[in-house]
């Protein structure tokens, strides 16, 4: 049941960094009236998306680490890289790069510098969401036995 479960959450996680960074934010610039206030409205997506990415990391981590703590399958040694450093990515823009943005955005600063780097960090942490689903839904050979 734990690696369904791990198996949803990384979907889940990786599917809706998906959706906000490919879909939604790109419409909001096309359909709102101004990028003022498609900028505003995707500052608070995203903020939303952190949380579902800390609540989804840190599901993951207990779950992978529960699942077998004397003996973690392949899959889960492998995804708990990942899911720790998409974990800290999504930190680290919310805190550290989004709050620069909003005081470029303000104070006249490098606001393309900030911005880029947060497209950047958020692009690394939907690989290390792809990369966590695509580990933890692989499939182990059956022991061969004979």
């Amino acid at each position: 049941m734990k690696p369904r479960i791990s198996i949803l959450l990384a979907a889940l996680w990786w599917g809706s960094l998906s959706a906000l960074g490919f879909l939604v934010v790109p419409l909001l610039f096309v359909h709102l009236p101004s990028p003022a206030a498609a900028g505003a409205m995707a500052a608070k997506l995203f903020t939303a998306q952190t949380w579902l990415s800390i609540a989804c990391t840190f599901f993951l981590l207990l779950f992978l680490r529960s699942k077998e703590a004397s003996a973690p399958t392949q899959q889960a040694q492998a995804a708990m890289k990942f899911v720790v450093a998409g974990l800290f990515l999504a930190v680290l823009v919310e805190f550290g790069v989004s709050p620069r943005i909003v005081n470029a955005r303000a104070e006249g600063g490098n606001l393309k510098l900030w911005h880029g780097l947060g497209s950047v960090m958020y692009v690394a942490q939907w690989l290390a969401a792809g990369w966590t689903l695509w580990c933890l839904s692989r499939f182990e050979k059956a022991p061969e036995t004979g």
